[in-house]
């Protein structure tokens, strides 16, 4: 599976798009505000002589998400600075995401931002924002991956990222083993699964933790290149609060996927060997093994470090009030929701596989699935927000 081509939303403004079934990243967004206002306010007052910020939000997407962190960075810098008895910095801000992703559909909404920074505050002109163009407001789009370099050394103050670093660089590999010299790597023993299960062998485990640990580390390393000593990132993303990788929270939504696969394949819809084949580049880490690669890599230090459960339509979920009792027709009609979320994130790396006819089959069944399942339970996505600050 290329990943770098496949790992994008489905694209446009139709009834799968992303840019109508977003709403779990933007409250997963809004769940970080807090913890990333904290640290541009501590970025703010150790450089109050700077006055010119590199800023990029890695994994921006495309769609109604797309801008909403860097305005929530702007809007708080805005804020901070007549706080602070400082003037406005100029702002560079860099919207990262793969080549694949739909960059224009961002470039097309860049006017209304603009027209939102001046609409904000009446004050306007007097914090910097006196032209019609952005003023020292700089919006650029860098394509890439961030696993591995994007910027130049030492030129970001801050870096965001929401709803990204669960998806990996790559399916991870099987064993590796040497044959004449030569190295091959066997494909995941995982099969009728899509993802890690309680059914996983033990090797699958080791693999994903593995591939895990090795991006994660080289996108810590990456970032402690470009951030100025100083600097801080503020991470957001699917994670789970146990150490085990096969509880709820960290792969059931993949489990009911691959079991609506599954009965397609006994129905000959499908070939059993492609989900035997197919394995997904995500992995939701627990925080031992976050801190575990932050430790290793050695640029960071760990400023806070947080897990909020979050409902899987994206709900703030109260842990002593999160007993809720559905009425089977609210929990079909979630049901269908939750699987008009993940199409819009999923179908593009399934498409390749297992063909576009069958999509809509498919996630008619995972609706039902899941449906049934939020009858009979109230499942909940881990989100892990790290605040960390560059060494040095």
């Amino acid at each position: 599976m290329e990943v770098m081509r496949i790992l994008h939303m489905n694209k446009g403004n139709g009834e799968t798009s992303y840019a109508k079934n977003s709403i779990v990243q933007s409250n997963i967004i809004s769940l970080g505000r807090r913890v990333m206002d904290e640290a541009l306010k501590k970025l703010m007052i150790r450089n109050s002589e700077i006055l010119s910020f590199g800023i990029a939000d890695l994994g921006c997407s495309s769609g109604p998400n797309s801008l909403l962190s860097i305005s929530n960075i702007v809007e708080t810098i805005q804020n901070l600075c007549p706080d602070l008895d400082r003037p406005v910095p100029e702002l560079s801000l860099f919207l990262n995401d793969l080549p694949s992703n739909d960059f224009n559909y961002i470039f097309a909404s860049l006017p209304e931002f603009y027209d939102r920074l001046k609409k904000r505050d009446n004050n306007y002109e007097s914090l910097g924002f006196e032209h019609g163009n952005g003023g020292p407001c700089f919006v650029s789009a860098v394509p890439g991956s961030f696993y591995g370099r994007l910027f130049p050394r030492r030129s970001l103050h801050f870096v965001h990222s929401s709803s990204s670093l669960h998806w990996l660089s790559q399916v991870p590999c099987g064993e590796v083993n040497k044959k004449d010299g030569v190295v091959i790597t066997a494909d995941l023993d995982n099969k009728g699964k899509i993802y890690l299960s309680k059914t996983s062998p033990m090797s699958a485990h080791k693999a994903y933790a593995l591939q895990f640990q090795t991006d994660f580390s080289v996108f810590l390393r990456s970032r402690s290149e470009e951030l100025v000593p100083g600097g801080r990132m503020v991470l957001s993303f699917l994670g789970r609060s146990s150490p085990d990788p096969t509880t709820e929270e960290g792969c059931y939504q993949w489990e009911l996927l691959a079991q609506a696969l599954m009965s397609m394949a006994k129905e000959g819809i499908i070939e059993e060997e492609n989900i035997d084949a197919f394995n997904a580049p995500y992995y939701a880490a627990s925080p031992e093994e976050l801190k575990m690669a932050i430790e290793k890599e050695g640029s960071f230090s760990i400023d806070r470090l947080e897990i909020s459960p979050v409902d899987w339509e994206g709900g703030n979920i109260s842990d002593d009030s999160y007993d809720i009792v559905r009425f089977k027709p609210e929990a079909l009609a979630s049901g269908r929701r939750v699987a008009k979320t993940i199409r819009a994130v999923v179908e593009p790396m399934l498409e390749p596989t297992f063909g576009q006819k069958v999509m809509d089959e498919l996630f008619e069944r995972y609706a039902k699935l899941v449906g049934e399942y939020v009858y009979v339970s109230s499942p909940r996505y881990a989100v892990v927000i790290v605040s960390l600050l560059r060494m040095g």
